[in-house]
């Protein structure tokens, strides 16, 4: 049935635009051969072709076939041989090749074309009749293999027997003989597994292949390769028929595989391995060890010398690092073919500035080609990728980096076994709290068995750099004998645990570790990227060192100080925690007196460290009750001193806690007595902390620093809310400016977590200074989701089933949570066009959501500071995608 759609081209009438359709190899094979490099021809069938296939259950849509025995005689033509030919048979590869590199994910036939009696023809027109075997062999495992569904170590048990047999220790010593031998075994091994005889019609090989391939876009390994790589499953892939060329033909022959450049430092030299005498998967399967492609200067020098020219022009021509497969047959050099090279971490970086450096591209393509999850693995140590099969159990990967240490659940004896012993360890909870922090500063790494990424220990670990695991709910916590159980498996306290906080994975023991890999490239890059940038990067710091090591990593500013952190140290919990229990306002200033001096040395360390800079700081958030001990183990212990009547000193202040606790007990603190409400409702917390800030701004200028405060309040849904908050902070800083005889600049701004504060911005705007998007509420009330809940429970299972694109959490979700971003951006800028709009959230690290604020106009974003470098190259990016938006 004839059709009016093109499904086959030759390698000559296509181009490397055409990817999408020919597919990355096939795309490059025909630009090759437009360039005149010495590429053996062939045909593509389109990417187009297998979605039909696939679409049709496995079926070639009409007139595929006549198209691809209308190129194939054209190929014949080219060749001077015949497809099925007994006596000169034209033999082709057949290979995957979609239009997304995914190397090793598909599958690949050589010497398809052979038969009993072709492989005669062969041996006639070679002269060479181990050379025919050889080839015959291969075709026969591999078709049977990737077509026929017969496992290849049955294949290879009877080269290892047979070669055994006659003490012989690699392929190409067997002899004609004993390859009839293999051939005869392995028809019988097919014919045995399938039922059926080893096809022997090449018309029928090239069908079954074609088929094969177009199925191998569905195996396991390519959708599990797809997923990770975020690659859509309705890309297809294309398939290239192409000639065959050998590189087994004795010593003048041989085959490799190099890159334009080092691919796992960068360094811009040739890299690679070739065989002798061998064919292409021969240096891949590790059958025999490759030699370093310098060597091949000394074998073949001519040879070297040609394939480093064409290196240099495939790598001038695409203006990237190249991969590139050849093969040497009779002395003569052939380009199967290039693409553009994976590579580290550390080779894009050092590539990518290199390639500017020798005017090849741009600064904008630099940052362009260096992808924000390779500058993740340059900012934490990791663990070697080879070992994650081995894995224990896998939960969230909350923040990235490995650690390694010896298991304890208590953050106190965490804390007092660091100090006490230096020992490395891994705080492991059912989830963690604010009491908790103290043990996850002394933990190497934190694993959490419930929780999501926003949860408290994977907010802390990022902000602290450090690695975590949360949600792993395959771990069950015994607390009472300190344990806790994978399946059948038990883990005690001080076992060696390894975590790796990339990928979520879990390791009995220790494991081999990958250091980071930081360097001048690196930062060479990311100012390129900040002078493209639109979107400034700031951090989120709650202490000097945070600061210091942002500044440090680019921040131009502190976007976020979460107060509520700095309650948890010294002795300033228990002021905390008086302040609550206080029965009237005297009582709460009282305590608040206690807690004044802490908090203006906190600020001014941190503003002292980001002199010069912005320092966001957001006043008190969380309801009080998350100060106070937990209301389960509060009960548990007045319950065993009223029973022993020990100790009833004790007895009578803990039941007055709990009489606390209970009535501040809210069924949704996260909707409740918190945020602005709890200042407007307690408004001698928030003067205490406006006049920390002030006292601590007034003796830092007093001291030569240009300091620049910037107040937030936090969960505003009203301008009468923020015109009561705006006013104190005013009175404040006046009296703090009467008092110390100095004058000092200082924003007062609000935090937008709620639709009403959004929709109302425009309101809000005329008793603010700045906004900032704390995405993280936003999307809890916005899509009516409780996020440690819904990470926990379902929404794992949601993205999986593409319920949802991207967790919501992870990803911003430009529906709702950016619509209405975009209506507070553009209510606020109607009455002040440069009114200033940050975020804060974790969503502010993320690429996809960087991108979408550069388009809607966001100032900057803060993120934990080891997350400032990637963000920083995320918003030059986005500035580079999106040059026309602002």
């Amino acid at each position: 049935m004839a059709t009016d759609k093109k499904y086959v081209y030759l390698f000559s009438e296509g181009k490397k635009e055409m990817k999408s359709l020919l597919g990355g190899k096939g795309a490059n094979l025909a630009e090759m051969t437009h360039i005149g490099l010495p590429v053996p021809q062939g045909l593509t069938i389109t990417t187009e072709c297998c979605n039909e296939y696939l679409a049709a259950g496995e079926s070639f849509p009409p007139g595929l076939e006549d198209q691809l025995n209308e190129k194939l005689a054209a190929l014949e033509q080219i060749t001077g041989k015949k497809f099925g030919d007994n006596n000169n048979p034209l033999l082709v590869s057949v290979r995957s090749g979609a239009p997304v590199s995914m190397p090793g994910m598909m599958d690949t036939i050589l010497n398809l074309g052979l038969n009993d009696v072709s492989v005669q023809g062969l041996e006639a027109a070679t002269g060479d009749p181990r050379f025919a075997r050889d080839c015959y062999r291969r075709f026969i495992q591999m078709f049977a293999d990737v077509v026929m569904n017969v496992e290849s170590l049955n294949f290879e048990n009877v080269l290892e027997r047979i070669k055994k047999e006659n003490n012989l220790e690699a392929d190409h010593q067997l002899t004609p003989e004993m390859l009839d031998e293999v051939i005869s075994e392995f028809k019988a091994i097919v014919s045995s597994k399938t039922g059926q005889e080893f096809p022997q019609d090449p018309h029928e090989q090239l069908i079954m292949a074609v088929k094969a391939v177009f199925n191998s876009w569905n195996n396991d390994r390519a959708k599990v390769y797809r997923k990770i790589n975020n690659i859509p499953d309705d890309l297809g892939t294309a398939v290239n028929v192409q000639t065959m060329v050998f590189g087994n033909m004795g010593d003048d022959s041989g085959t490799g595989v190099a890159f334009s450049r080092n691919p796992s430092n960068g360094e811009n030299k040739l890299y690679g391995e070739f065989l002798i005498n061998a064919q292409g998967e021969d240096v891949v399967a590790g059958i025999r060890t490759p030699r370093p492609i310098d060597e091949l200067a000394e074998v073949m020098p001519e040879i070297y010398d040609q394939f480093q020219k064409i290196s240099k022009q495939l790598e001038s021509h695409y203006r990237d690092m190249q991969d590139i497969e050849f093969t040497i047959e009779k002395g003569k050099l052939f380009i199967l073919q290039t693409r553009s090279g994976k590579r580290t971490a550390s080779a894009a970086v050092k590539t990518a500035v290199d390639m500017v450096n020798e005017g090849l591209i741009t600064k904008e393509e630099a940052i362009m080609r260096v992808e924000p999850e390779q500058i993740q693995h340059l900012m934490h140590s990791r663990i070697d990728p080879e070992v994650a099969d081995t894995a224990i159990a896998r939960g969230l990967p909350a923040s990235p980096g490995a650690a390694q240490g010896a298991v304890i659940f208590d953050a106190d004896e965490a804390e007092e076994i660091v100090k006490r012993e230096g020992a490395k360890v891994i705080l492991v909870r059912t989830e963690t709290t604010p009491d908790d922090i103290h043990g996850m500063v002394a933990a190497q790494g934190i694993l959490t068995s419930r929780g999501g990424m926003t949860s408290h220990a994977a907010v802390v670990a990022r902000g602290m750099g450090k690695p975590a695991v949360v949600g792993c709910e395959a771990i069950s916590i015994d607390y009472n004998n300190e344990k806790f159980y994978i399946g059948k498996n038990e883990y005690s306290k001080g076992d060696i645990i390894s975590i790796d906080g990339g990928t979520g994975n879990v390791f009995a023991g220790t494991v081999p570790m990958i250091d980071p890999e930081l360097n001048t490239d690196f930062e060479e890059l990311l100012k390129w990227a900040d002078e493209i940038a639109k979107v400034k990067v700031r951090a989120n710091a709650d202490n000097p060192t945070d600061a210091r090591r942002a500044r440090d990593f680019g921040a131009v500013g502190i976007g976020l100080v979460r107060t509520e952190h700095m309650f948890m140290e010294g002795g300033r919990l228990a002021a905390m925690q008086e302040m609550i229990l206080a029965e009237d306002e005297e009582g709460r200033r009282a305590a608040l007196a206690k807690i004044l001096p802490f908090q203006r040395e906190d600020f001014y360390n941190i503003m002292k460290e980001m002199a010069g800079l912005p320092v966001t700081i957001r006043l008190l958030d969380p309801p009080l009750h998350e100060f106070l001990p937990n209301i389960e183990e509060l009960i548990i212990e007045v319950t065993k001193l009223r029973i022993t009547g020990e100790n009833p000193e004790k007895l009578k202040e803990l039941e007055v806690m709990l009489r606390k606790v209970r009535s501040i007990s809210e069924l949704n603190p996260m909707l409740g007595h918190r945020g602005c409400r709890l200042g407007l409702h307690y408004p001698e917390i928030y003067e205490m902390q406006d006049r920390a800030i002030f006292e601590a701004t007034a003796q830092l200028v007093k001291e030569g620093y240009e300091v620049y405060p910037e107040i937030e309040m936090p969960l505003v849904v009203h301008v009468n809310e923020q015109r009561r908050l705006r006013k104190q902070a005013f009175e404040v800083a006046e009296q703090v400016r009467k008092e110390t005889g100095v004058d000092f600049p200082f924003k007062v701004g609000v935090m937008l977590e709620a639709p009403r504060a959004c929709t109302t911005a425009g309101e809000i705007a005329t008793e603010a200074d700045f906004f900032s998007f704390g995405t993280n509420d936003l999307t809890q009330t916005g899509l009516g989701l409780s996020r440690d809940d819904a990470q926990g429970k379902f929404l794992q299972t949601y993205v999986a089933e593409g319920i949802f694109e991207h967790d919501p959490f992870i990803v911003i979700d430009r529906e709702i949570v950016g619509e209405l971003m975009d209506i507070a951006i553009k209510r606020a800028r109607a009455l002040d066009p440069h009114f200033e709009f940050g975020i804060c959230g974790e969503h502010g690290g993320e690429p996809n959501s960087i991108e979408f604020c550069h388009i809607v106009g966001l100032d900057y974003v803060s993120v934990s500071p080891f997350r400032v470098p990637i963000s920083r190259l995320c918003c030059g990016r986005a500035a580079v995608m999106h040059k026309d938006v602002r």
